[in-house]
Formats: C-alpha cells, sequence, structure tokens
C-alpha cells in the first residue's frame, strides 16, 4: 500500500465529509465514492460494485426535518477501505455498511452539535462586520465534516491488515446474513420512497408495465434503462400536459407560427 494511495484515500474521505453536508457534487454518495477508493487504490471493479449496491440501499436515507439520516459516506468510505485495502469481500463489506452507517450518524450529530457554537460566533463576527472572519468560521465548520470522516478512514488504515482479517473472519454467518437480509429490505424500502414521491394515477400504469416486464421476460437493467427512457421521452411528446396546443381554438401557442396565427381567427 503506497503512500500515495493512503493521501488520496484520506483526502477522498476528506470531501466525502465536506459533500455529506454541501450536497453539491454528490462525492458521499456510495456509487461515487466507493468508485473513487476504487481507483485510489487500483481496484476501480471492486469499488464500483461495492459502491452500486450500497447505493440502492442508500436510496433510503435521507434527512427529514430534524431526522439526521444514517451516514452514507462513512458508510461508503469505510466499506470501501475494507474491501480495496484490508481483504475484505463485496458482500461482507455490504454488511458492515449498515452499522458504519450508524456510527457515523452519531459522529454527524455531534459535528452539527458543535457547529452550533461556530454558528454563534460567525453571528458576532458579522454584527462586528467582519465578514473574512465568518468565511473562516464557515470554512472551519466545513473542515470539521471533512474530518468527521477522514479520522475514522486514517484509523482503518493504520490497523493492522491482519487484525481486520481476523476481525472480520470471526463475525457470525448469522450476523452477516441478518444484516445482508436487513439491506436488501432498507433497498425496497428506498424505492417505495422513491416511487411514493412521484406516483401519480397517470404514471403508475408505466409502474405496472416495468413490474410485468421485469417479471416476465429475461431483460437486463441496461434493457429496462433504455425502455425505460423511450417511454418517458413518448410520454412527454404525446401528454396534453408537455404541449401547448390545446386545441380550443385560443391563443395555444403549439409551436408553429403559422398555426398560431390560423388559431387565432
Amino acid at each position: 500500500m503506497g503512500i500515495i494511495s493512503i493521501v488520496l484515500v484520506l483526502l477522498i474521505a476528506f470531501i466525502a465529509g465536506v459533500e455529506g453536508i454541501l450536497d453539491e457534487f454528490q462525492f458521499h454518495q456510495p456509487i461515487i465514492a466507493c468508485t473513487l477508493i476504487g481507483l485510489a487504490t487500483g481496484q476501480p471493479g471492486a469499488g464500483l460494485l461495492l459502491g452500486g449496491s450500497l447505493q440502492f440501499i442508500a436510496l433510503a436515507w435521507m434527512n427529514i426535518g430534524a431526522a439526521v439520516a444514517p451516514d452514507a459516506a462513512l458508510a461508503s468510505i469505510a466499506s470501501a477501505i475494507l474491501v480495496t485495502m484490508r481483504g475484505a469481500s463485496v458482500s461482507e463489506g455490504i454488511a458492515l455498511a449498515i452499522p458504519l452507517a450508524i456510527a457515523g450518524q452519531v459522529l454527524t450529530i455531534f459535528v452539527r452539535t458543535a457547529t452550533v457554537a461556530i454558528a454563534h460566533a460567525a453571528d458576532g463576527q458579522a454584527r462586528e462586520g467582519s465578514f473574512r472572519n465568518v468565511e473562516l468560521l464557515h470554512l472551519g465548520a466545513l473542515v470539521l465534516q471533512g474530518l468527521r470522516i477522514a479520522i475514522p478512514a486514517g484509523l482503518i488504515l493504520a490497523v493492522p491488515a491482519e487484525l481486520v482479517t481476523t476481525a472480520l473472519g470471526n463475525i457470525p454467518e448469522w450476523l452477516t446474513g441478518g444484516m445482508a437480509v436487513g439491506g436488501g429490505f432498507i433497498v425496497a424500502v428506498g424505492y417505495a420512497m422513491v416511487i411514493n414521491m412521484m406516483a401519480t394515477p397517470k404514471v403508475w400504469i408505466f409502474f405496472a408495465l416495468g413490474f410485468a416486464l421485469s417479471a416476465i421476460s429475461e431483460l437486463n437493467l441496461i434493457a429496462m434503462g433504455i425502455i425505460g427512457t423511450v417511454l418517458a421521452l413518448l410520454y412527454i411528446q404525446f401528454a396534453p400536459e408537455f404541449n401547448q396546443g390545446s386545441g380550443g381554438g385560443g391563443n395555444s401557442g403549439g409551436g408553429d407560427p403559422l398555426d398560431d396565427i390560423l388559431n387565432d381567427y
């Protein structure tokens, strides 16, 4: 394990921690974070496979009001390090991701509580007109969020590989199996939450069609994605709410200037 790989992993962990708050470039999402760790450690395949599996689980993790969701950043970074650098299998990484996410949830609550003092200090600097200090305090709060992931990542890297392998081998099969089953349930909950947010009477028919296609055919995910994209484009093209032409004889604005003029008469 070279020093360059270690530095890159810690940098990715820091950025993932910051992105867990900013949500701008989504580096904390498992599909991105695990893939980046895989690239940094020379195992992009394992990182991508782990990240893709964890992303399905993380679909159900979202902050609602004051409720803080399990931490996808720590789960992604820690499990990716265990898989790509400590000899754990992808299935073991997936099973360990859920308790790691709960630990990350506790850490992020602790850090967010600590940053309340920083927010009050920033308010004081704003009253004094020191905007530079306000910026520095905000950056300091972001640094704490980055260290929230970088420090646990460094601790995992500091533990000898043999000790990690022994600890993973001592985990009972019933425990890893139970966590894997629980992760599968969370995937279903994630899909249900997404469907519940976008479900309308007009799109339920597409859900039923997709379910039927996946159940009675041997189409892979790529084929299903292509079919879904085509159906979405056709729906946008033909659905009345996405087309300005109403056929009511008024100013329809159907996209053809000549038609618009004729419709006025």
